[in-house]
C-alpha cells in the first residue's frame, strides 16, 4: 500500500526533518497507518493542529503509550504546542492518572526537553499558595461544574469528607489553576485522560457535561474523540461517545 502525500507531507512535518515517523515499525503496518491516522482521521473534521496534539499527549498518558508520547511530544511542537503547555498536561496527568502511572512520562519527556535546550525554566507556574489553594480550588470547581460544587470541600461522610478536601485543594487548587492551559484546555485533557484509561465513566459523562458547560461542545467532544481513536482504539472510542450522549441528555 502506498503512503498517500497528505500523510507522507504530515510525517515529514511531524518528525521536524529527521527520520521519518514511524520508520521503525513493519513497513506494511506503517503504510497503512500513516494513511489512516494523519491523512484519514487529520482530515476528517476541523480541529486546530494545537488542540489535536495537546488531546493526543492527554490520551497517551491515559493509555500508558509512554514511546508514542515520545515520539508525538516531539511532533506536536512543530504544531505549535509550547514545551509549557505540554508540561502542564503531565502535571494534571498526576491528579488523574496517579504518580505511579505518570512518574514514566516526565523522565521521558524530561529528556525530549533536554535535546531541546529546555527544561527548568519551565517551572513556576503556580498561582496559589497554602493558605488559599482550597478556597481557589473550591472557587474553580463552581466556575466549571456550577454552583452546585460550593461547599464540596466539606460535604460527604466524616470519614471520607478529606477525599473531597484535597479534590477541591489538591486537583482543582493546585492544578486548574496553574498558568499555562485555560479551563476549557484543562478540560478537553481531563476528558482525554479519563476516556484512554478506560473504566472511569461515570467520571467521563460528568467531565463531558463540564466541558459543555465551559464551551467544549457535543461536536467538539466528537471531534476530539475522533483524532485520539487511532491511539486508544474503538472500544473504547466508542465508550466515550456513549458518556457524550449521556451527557447531552442530561443538558437538555
Amino acid at each position: 500500500m502506498a503512503v498517500s502525500e497528505f500523510a507522507e507531507r504530515y510525517c515529514a512535518k511531524m518528525a521536524g526533518g529527521k527520520q521519518s515517523f514511524l520508520s521503525d515499525l513493519d513497513a506494511e503496518f506503517a503504510d497503512f497507518f500513516k494513511n489512516f491516522a494523519f491523512d484519514e482521521v487529520v482530515n476528517a473534521d476541523d480541529l486546530d493542529d494545537k488542540t489535536r496534539f495537546l488531546a493526543v499527549l492527554a490520551t497517551l498518558l491515559g493509555c500508558q503509550g509512554v514511546d508514542m508520547f515520545k515520539e508525538m511530544l516531539s511532533a506536536s511542537f512543530e504544531f505549535g504546542v509550547t514545551a509549557a503547555e505540554a508540561k502542564e498536561v503531565l502535571y494534571q496527568a498526576a491528579a488523574y492518572l496517579g504518580i505511579g502511572r505518570v512518574y514514566p512520562f516526565f523522565r521521558a519527556a524530561n529528556e525530549v526537553l533536554a535535546a531541546r535546550g529546555e527544561g527548568a525554566e519551565l517551572c513556576g507556574r503556580a498561582t496559589t499558595n497554602p493558605e488559599n489553594r482550597l478556597e481557589r480550588g473550591e472557587q474553580t470547581q463552581v466556575e466549571i461544574f456550577g454552583e452546585g460544587m460550593r461547599g464540596f470541600a466539606s460535604s460527604g461522610p466524616a470519614e471520607t469528607r478529606h477525599i473531597n478536601r484535597w479534590l477541591s485543594a489538591n486537583c482543582f487548587g493546585d492544578y486548574y489553576t496553574r498558568k499555562g492551559l485555560s479551563y476549557r484546555q484543562r478540560e478537553m485533557i481531563t476528558f482525554c485522560f479519563l476516556a484512554a484509561q478506560g473504566g472511569c465513566e461515570p467520571q467521563l459523562t460528568s467531565h463531558s457535561a463540564a466541558n459543555m458547560r465551559i464551551g467544549n461542545d457535543k461536536a467538539f467532544l466528537i471531534k476530539v474523540v475522533s483524532q485520539c481513536l487511532p491511539y486508544i482504539g474503538y472500544p473504547r472510542s466508542l465508550n466515550a461517545l456513549r458518556c457524550i450522549e449521556q451527557a447531552a441528555a442530561m443538558q437538555k
